[in-house]
């Protein structure tokens, strides 16, 4: 049998003389990535499920180094494809003395630019971030965040249902008819979202660290304790958490981790100890990280140039109490979220980056509403109001940071505190890097014990890549931006006694619907803001620049 990928490579974290490159491979055996110079890391696979990966540590780089490399399965080469019209794929390390760009975004529904996926979906934003890539040169120290909803577990496509058909028909597996169970299936659903040739080739070679947000597991994930008690109801659930967290840490999460921090990680010990196949380990991890969110943490750091980068888990370890929102019991982070959080949300950067998948800082009448609806599920309008208003968040989705007060208020005394200098030297802009909501804004906000001489504080959304808002929705959000809404939502949350925010913002351009993909450009102190677009749908149309904001 032929030796192939079927996913990858997808280069990972990188660091100034390191470079990791994750595979999925069609059969267990060697795996060696050989770039120019002679350059050469050997690992063996790793077996979850009766599928095969490897995690290619390539160490001893010289900073800064761009590198074309080659795959290897045994003694056959892999990667590049026969054919290939792309540029070669390459390692790429940092350079601590280069500009820095930040790629981001989410909330991708793969199409292949079909006209049918273009009239519905709308252009692909990660295919054309490749197509304007392989025709320049990748300079700087360029990496992608994709910040949630990087597979959609419960709305799915009809290739990935012909594929549920025929998979349950043949073993038996249960569950949902239009929603991804197993292990198996997400497998599935991860190859046909990255296997398409425009984007697996710019996974090659630009660094990409990822995080969930709800649809890499399920709509709404972990809205309340009251979701949870529903979802624990459902008799596949607890294979559908079990499969969609095992399967999120092997193809989206050990990718994140530094060769150090792999090296640390218990769970990664356990696979690579497992004789034949790793999949009993990975499900009581999985079980594990879903019933005690404490025992592992999700959220990751990463120092690029001079720009911090803090890629927050806002799903898994949320603390779903429903006492006072005041006390800490409910929580979009956790106990153990917010002191990580707090520890490395620091000054001494040039900026500093916090990238949540859902925004923390809302159109403000949204903010409002979530706010009032938190504490009018907790008691503030009486017992019996207490039921309807947490179906009315269900329904409507108010799970953002404005829905944990605890949270919201603790991230932005954390955020006054850095731009105030008291966290070490101020940086020069604190961003707020979003996704999640299906439209785009700039919002910027001042902390109301910052003066004039402190960071600039700003929240930066870019959603979606590929998934643009049915015309009923784009109507409703642009209503909730409205100043009678905003001026509803003030009055809802001072009649339910929810404090006001030590922060103030506002929503600097109107809401975008279409499917962007921000980019945010660092030299020194500066920094730019761009939003990447394409007016014209089509398998070859080229991004262009929709809006810029000087940071």
């Amino acid at each position: 049998m032929t030796a192939s990928l079927p996913l990858g490579p997808v280069l990972r974290h990188v660091g100034v003389t390191t470079a990791t490159v994750w595979v999925q491979t069609s059969a267990p055996g060697r795996v060696r990535v050989v770039a120019d110079g002679g350059v050469t890391a050997v690992t063996d696979t790793f077996t979850v499920h009766g599928h095969h990966f490897a995690v290619c540590e390539i160490t001893g780089l010289e900073p800064g180094s761009v590198l074309p490399y080659e795959v290897f399965l045994g003694e056959e080469r892999v990667w590049p494809e026969p054919g290939s019209a792309f540029p070669p794929s390459t390692l790429r390390t940092l350079d601590p003395d280069a500009p820095t760009r930040l790629l981001y975004g989410s909330c991708r529904t793969p199409t292949g630019d079909t006209p049918e996926g273009v009239v519905r979906y709308g252009p692909d934003l990660l295919r054309a971030t490749a197509r304007r890539l392989a025709a320049a040169p990748v300079e700087d120290n360029l990496v992608m965040l994709l910040i949630g909803d990087q597979v959609y577990a419960d709305e799915i496509q009809e290739p990935m249902r012909a594929f549920l058909r025929g998979h349950r028909e043949e073993t038996g597996g249960d569950g949902p008819e239009d929603e991804v169970v197993h292990f198996d299936e997400y497998a599935e659903l991860y190859r046909q979202s990255w296997s398409d040739p425009q984007v697996r080739w710019l996974l090659s070679t630009v660094p990409t660290l990822m995080v969930f947000d709800d649809h890499d597991i399920r709509d709404d994930w972990n809205t309340s304790a009251a979701w949870r008690r529903d979802m624990d109801g459902h008799p596949w659930w607890r294979t559908r958490i079990t499969s969609g967290l095992g399967a999120y840490w092997v193809y989206q999460h050990l990718g994140n981790l530094s060769p150090a921090e792999r090296d640390k990680d218990p769970l990664w010990a356990r696979v690579r100890a497992a004789r034949v196949d790793a999949g009993t380990e990975v499900d009581a991890f999985a079980l594990r990280a879903n019933a005690e969110p404490e025992s592992y943490r999700w959220s990751h750091r990463h120092d690029i140039g001079g720009v911090r980068v803090l890629m927050l888990d806002t799903r898994c370890g949320r603390a779903l109490g429903e006492g006072d929102p005041s006390d800490g019991s409910r929580s979009i982070l956790g106990a153990s979220g917010h002191a990580w959080l707090d520890e490395h949300l620091t000054g001494g950067p040039d900026h500093v980056v916090v990238a949540s998948t859902v925004p923390v800082l809302l159109p403000p009448s949204v903010h409002h509403l979530e706010a009032w609806n938190e504490a009018v599920c907790a008691g503030a309008w009486g017992g019996w109001l207490r039921g309807p208003a947490e179906r009315l968040r269900q329904a409507l989705d108010l799970e953002h940071w404005g829905a944990f007060r605890y949270s919201f208020e603790r991230l932005a005394d954390a955020v006054g505190r850095v731009a105030r200098g008291e966290r070490g030297p101020a940086p020069a802009s604190v961003l707020l890097l979003s996704g999640d909501v299906h439209f785009s804004y700039t919002a910027p906000a001042r902390h109301r014990d910052v003066g004039e001489g402190g960071s600039t504080i700003l929240q930066l959304v870019s959603s979606p890549l590929c998934n643009r808002l049915p015309e009923n929705f784009r109507r409703m959000a642009r209503l909730s931006a409205s100043a009678p809404v905003h001026l509803a939502g003030r009055i809802m949350t001072w009649l339910a006694r929810v404090p006001r925010s030590p922060l103030r913002w506002r929503l600097s351009s109107g809401l975008y619907f279409g499917n962007t993909i921000g980019e945010v450009s660092f030299a020194g102190r500066t920094a730019r803001a761009r939003w990447y677009h394409v007016v014209e749908g089509g398998p070859d149309a080229l991004p262009e620049v929709h809006s810029t904001v000087d940071v």
